[in-house]
C-alpha cells in the first residue's frame, strides 16, 4: 500500500480479546460458590444498568473525581447483585474483590481469531505497536495472562491517560509514546465512534473491525473495514 505505515495502535476488548462468556454468567457462577442462587439473565441486565449509570456518573472509572478504578469496579460489581436482589454485604464484598481479580486472569478471556498470527506476522514486517484502549489498569496483566503483552512498545489506557477514545487527546498521547506523525500510524478497533472516526479525527489512518451480518452501520469505505483480523494483512502490506 501507498501507506508508508510505521505504527499501529490496537483497541482491546472485542478487537483482541473477548469474555469468555456473558458477564451474567460468569457473576452467576461466582454467586453460587458462594452459596447464591441467581439469574444470569438478571445479573446480565442489572449489570448492563449499573454499568451505564456508573459510567455517566463517573467517566472513565472516576478519574478526577477523586475514586480509584478498583472501587469503581467493585461499586458496579455489588450494586449489580444488590440490584438482582442479593443483601447480604459481607458476601457483596467478598464477591466484589473474587470477580475483580478473576477478571485479570485469562479464564475469562480468549483471543480474537486470527489475533495471534495477525499481531505476530505485524511485528515480523517492522511496525511499531501499542494499545489504545478505554481500560482501567488491569490491562497490563490481563494482556500478559493472555500472552499478548510482547507484541506491544506501549499499553495506554484510558485510565494512565486520563482521557477515554473518542478523545482525541488519547491517540496524541499514543502518537508521541510511538514517536510518528499521525499519518504514519493506523489504529485498528471494532467500535465506528471511539475506534475509527476518532482515530481519523486525530489524523490517523483506521481500520474497523465489523464482521458480516453485525447489523448495519455507519457507512465506511469497504478497504477501511476488515471482517477479520486476518484481512488486515491485506490492507498494509508495503
Amino acid at each position: 500500500a501507498m501507506l508508508r505505515l510505521r505504527l499501529l495502535t490496537w483497541d482491546v476488548k472485542d478487537t483482541l480479546l473477548r469474555l469468555r462468556q456473558p458477564v451474567g454468567q460468569s457473576y452467576a457462577a461466582e454467586a453460587r460458590a458462594h452459596g447464591l442462587q441467581v439469574q444470569p439473565e438478571a445479573l446480565g441486565r442489572s449489570f448492563r444498568e449499573v454499568y451505564g449509570a456508573q459510567s455517566r456518573r463517573f467517566p472513565n472509572y472516576g478519574h478526577g473525581q477523586g475514586l480509584s478504578s478498583r472501587q469503581w469496579w467493585l461499586d458496579v460489581v455489588k450494586q449489580s447483585f444488590r440490584l438482582s436482589g442479593v443483601q447480604d454485604e459481607a458476601a457483596l464484598t467478598k464477591l466484589s474483590e473474587k470477580l475483580y481479580r478473576d477478571y485479570c486472569s485469562s479464564h475469562n478471556w480468549e483471543m480474537l481469531p486470527g489475533a495471534a498470527e495477525t499481531l505476530s506476522r505485524c511485528r515480523q514486517l517492522g511496525f511499531r505497536m501499542g494499545i489504545v484502549s478505554n481500560f482501567d489498569s488491569r490491562l497490563e496483566v490481563i494482556l500478559s495472562q493472555c500472552d499478548l503483552r510482547h507484541h506491544f512498545e506501549f499499553v495506554l489506557t484510558s485510565e494512565a491517560a486520563g482521557f477515554a477514545k473518542p478523545d482525541g487527546r488519547i491517540f496524541e498521547q499514543a502518537l508521541r509514546l510511538g514517536g510518528v506523525r499521525p499519518e504514519q500510524a493506523a489504529h485498528i478497533g471494532d467500535d465506528y465512534s471511539r475506534d475509527y472516526r476518532a482515530a481519523r479525527a486525530a489524523g490517523m489512518h483506521s481500520f474497523l473491525l465489523r464482521a458480516a451480518g453485525q447489523g448495519e452501520g455507519p457507512e465506511v469505505p469497504p478497504e477501511h473495514v476488515l471482517p477479520t483480523l486476518s484481512h488486515l494483512l491485506a490492507r498494509i502490506e508495503k
